[in-house]
């Protein structure tokens, strides 16, 4: 899936328009398609997926600016980048990477362990024991009353949003319990864990 462009640009000059929320995404189908349906007139949502070459999260970050291109980017006027990644196989010396360049560069994180889907999940089940990878969060997912069709093409906010505070409240739950415990959030060792909660009450925060 390419680029998605939300909306159009005006000449630098001419820039009197509402701040502009970049999403810089590793995932090509089910980040995108979520994202997508928190636009609205006060939330502009550009939404970038990132090269295959630069997937390793420290590169994501490192590289989020230079893949937006010639795209306007005014911090000073509200404009922010978040950057949306999962575990994957990133270490844990490139995941602090990623979350010191992010630091330095004044980009936000929203970051999942294992994988994205766990914010799914996290709708129907306050999941809080080590969940392997992707493909055992979408076993979990497509459980019995749960999302027992889902697949990664699909558009599964409408379904999802009904449940939307639990999800907020359950992933809020689990990175205070993991701070308690003195467990980095942006770790391997967090698992289950996922900041995708902060990014979306930033942007139901935005409309």
């Amino acid at each position: 899936m390419g680029r998605i462009k939300e909306i159009s640009r005006e000449p630098a000059h001419r820039r009197k328009r509402n701040p502009v929320v970049y999403l810089i995404c590793e995932g090509k189908e089910t980040e995108i398609r979520y994202f997508k349906r928190f636009r609205s007139r006060g939330c502009h949502i550009d939404i970038i997926p990132i090269p295959s070459q630069y997937k390793a999260a420290d590169c994501l970050v490192q590289k989020a600016r230079a893949t937006m291109g010639t795209n306007p980017y005014y911090p000073e006027e509200g404009d922010v980048i978040w950057c949306v990644f999962d575990r994957d196989e990133n270490s844990d010396a490139v995941l602090q990477k990623a979350k010191y360049a992010a630091k330095q560069k004044g980009y936000q994180l929203a970051y999942s362990n294992p994988s994205f889907e766990l914010w799914f999940l996290l709708h129907f089940v306050n999941q809080r024991t080590k969940v392997a990878n992707c493909q055992a969060v979408i076993r979990m997912l497509k459980q019995s009353g749960r999302m027992e069709k889902y697949e990664k093409n699909q558009d599964v906010y409408d379904q999802l949003k009904p449940l939307q505070k639990d999800a907020v409240e359950r992933a809020k739950q689990r990175i205070h319990a993991l701070e308690e415990e003195n467990i980095e959030v942006i770790s391997r060792e967090s698992n289950p864990a996922t900041t995708v909660a902060e990014l979306v009450e930033y942007l139901n925060n935005k409309r």
